[in-house]
């Protein structure tokens, strides 16, 4: 392993990035993560739309199962992509996977209907899925190391906690879409085409990020260059029980978020709340998630990752099944909002300061395919099966499957997140 001298002079700041092209990573970031959950929060409507079934819970099965379909090319995206941005640089594989998820959501949103087009409907929208899994697996590991790479000297939790936090901008956009949307549209209109017109508004945007894309600085296109050649043989090894803590502790946050990303689908089909009562619970996930994540960064940075890590989660571990014991005895907006908040704001703060302190203990040279690898391999296992198994399992034993669900997967990452290294340099005396 080198020393953390010499990789912290291969990190080092090249220069400081530019409000725009701060905007333009976080942006594009976001807009890639809205065309991909965005799905989550229509299941119900996609599922009457696209898929042929018997009965309701078989519709909204095969929709999950398809979300979950995303998920599959994931892993292969982060290791492509992520491998991409290593050699060639950040930017050309951002670039990459933007235009591909574009494509792929603008194809989703036209597909016509299982009756107008029979099996042909449920085939396209799996092969989008497909190709937005690809793109968003891929870009995640040139987006995160270049966050971290360009942070300044004491903030580097800070900058990495904004690829968290643009992901609730996501949450929150496509939350506050289908409250509208539910709010003005009867269901038999959400249902033939406003999922669509939700889905779509995600391309709106699509020119104006991929300009600012364009034109962001080379800067720290391949901040390893100059790293001595002969720390190649020994970084690999150094790294594998930092990528196998990283990778439990990723399914603990993974579970959770997709579990919160459910509630939407949890809210109407078990607890039988109204639509635009049920989409009050994403505006509050990604409202949370923005807001927890960014006071994450900012927290690592002055008491460095692990304690901002383990806190939350170890309070997370007690307060889910209260939470969901209140909501399943009182499903009310209320107890629905609440639920949505404390178990979000518990997560983004642990699960924030833990992806940093990840990327933070990657070489640089192999931080954006590893990272992506991870984190892809991470989301595609637990995260494209969650609401699936949590429907199965709901289906099978009652409204309170989910909790015990985050509770396991809370508890495994708690262990994992106690015997990670500290990495933040100044607690952990690396320079």
């Amino acid at each position: 392993m080198p020393s953390a001298g010499k990789e912290r002079t291969a990190d080092s700041n090249v220069g400081p990035l530019r409000r725009r092209h701060l905007a333009a990573v976080v942006a594009g970031n976001a807009l890639e993560f809205y065309d991909f959950t965005t799905y989550s929060f229509f299941a119900l409507q996609i599922g009457h739309a696209l898929f042929p079934a018997r009965t309701p819970f078989e519709n909204l099965m095969l929709s999950l199962a398809t979300f979950g379909v995303g998920f599959l090319s994931r892993p292969l995206g982060g290791w492509l992509i992520g491998a991409y941005g290593d050699r060639a640089g950040r930017k050309p594989a951002m670039l990459l996977s933007f235009v591909l998820i574009g494509v792929a959501i603008l194809g989703l949103a036209v597909i016509p209907s299982y009756a107008q087009i029979g099996i042909a409907a449920p085939i396209l929208a799996v092969v989008a899925r497909l190709v937005q899994g690809f793109a968003l697996g891929g870009g995640v590991g040139p987006v995160s190391a270049f966050m971290l790479e360009a942070a300044p000297a004491g903030r580097r939790g800070l900058y990495s906690s904004l690829q968290y936090s643009s992901q609730g901008i996501a949450i929150l956009a496509g939350g506050l879409v289908g409250t509208v949307l539910s709010n003005v549209l009867s269901d038999a209109s959400l249902q033939a085409w406003g999922w669509r017109l939700a889905i779509g508004i995600g391309a709106i945007v699509l020119p104006f990020s991929f300009f600012l894309r364009r034109n962001l600085p080379d800067m720290l296109e391949t901040p390893h260059a100059k790293e001595p050649k002969s720390n190649a043989g020994n970084l690999e090894i150094g790294s594998v029980r930092l990528v196998l803590l990283g990778f439990v502790m990723l399914t603990g946050s993974t579970i959770t978020v997709y579990t919160l990303s459910f509630m939407t689908t949890y809210a109407q089909t078990t607890l039988r709340l109204p639509a635009n009562v049920s989409f009050a619970a994403s505006i509050m996930l990604g409202a949370c998630t923005l807001l927890f994540c960014l006071i994450s960064g900012w927290l690592s940075d002055r008491y460095g990752r692990k304690p901002v890590m383990i806190w939350p989660r170890a309070v997370l571990l007690i307060a889910v099944y209260p939470c969901f014991a209140t909501l399943v005895a009182h499903p009310t907006a209320i107890a629905l909002l609440t639920t949505t908040a404390i178990i979000t704001t518990l997560n983004a703060l642990s699960g924030t300061a833990s992806f940093t302190a990840i990327a933070e203990g990657l070489p640089s040279r192999l931080r954006s395919g590893a990272l992506g690898l991870v984190y892809a391999l991470a989301i595609s296992i637990f995260g494209g099966s969650a609401q699936p198994v949590l429907e199965g399992l709901i289906h099978g034993t009652g409204a309170m499957a989910p909790a015990w669900y985050l509770i396991a997967a809370t508890a495994v990452a708690l262990l994992a997140m106690l015997a990670m290294p500290e990495s933040a340099p100044r607690i952990s005396g690396r320079k």
